[in-house]
């Protein structure tokens, strides 16, 4: 009698109450943190990293390929243009091979009220322009054709004046290379 005693009184395991009870702690848990979490500020971070990829990428294009990639910035339609230059003429001709890259949904360029980068307080900030659009040009060194940048900021944070969500990208004429900023309480600091 005394090992069927144990057997009853020593179980291990969870009552279906104490389950029930963990159950409804851990969904009052979420309940009070899923407001709290600050789906614009991923979603822009994915945008500025996704399009400093593809300025990257463009960069090493036109270095493998010995020839000039045009990224021509489309404000109106939230969308990045690449054009391989095959020519180096700066028009886009019949053979040359032109990709069109759209930012993230709800993801626009813009700095709302954030204070403006060392390139400029435009949302857009080149010189030289592709078919009316403000563009860079990656020439066969990897350098580009000048120093600016431009901002992202989803429609959803410039319409609140969430200036916390507004991501810079950084292009250096010398090496090309592509860099982004974050911009805070403190100004803008570099993203990882």
């Amino acid at each position: 009698m005394d090992h069927a005693h144990r057997i009853l009184t020593d179980r291990r395991g969870f009552s279906l109450a104490e389950l029930v009870i963990i159950v409804v702690i851990m969904g009052l848990a979420a309940a009070i943190a899923i407001p709290q979490l600050d789906t614009e500020s991923y979603k822009v971070n994915a945008a500025v990293r996704g399009v400093s990829t593809k300025l990257s990428s463009a960069q090493r294009l036109s270095v493998s390929l010995q020839h000039n990639v045009v990224v021509a910035l489309d404000a109106g339609n939230n969308r990045l243009r690449i054009h391989e230059d095959a020519n180096n003429n700066g028009t886009i001709d019949g053979a040359e091979r032109v990709t069109s890259h759209p930012l993230e949904d709800g993801v626009t360029f813009g700095r709302g009220g954030a204070g403006a980068h060392t390139f400029g307080g435009a949302p857009i900030n080149f010189t030289r322009t592709q078919d009316g659009m403000p563009a860079i040009i990656f020439r066969r060194d990897g350098s580009a054709s000048e120093y600016g940048g431009f901002y992202l900021i989803t429609a959803k944070s410039m319409a609140a004046g969430e200036d916390h969500n507004v991501r810079a990208a950084e292009i250096v004429r010398a090496t090309g290379k592509a860099s982004w900023y974050r911009y805070g309480a403190s100004g803008w600091t570099r993203g990882d």
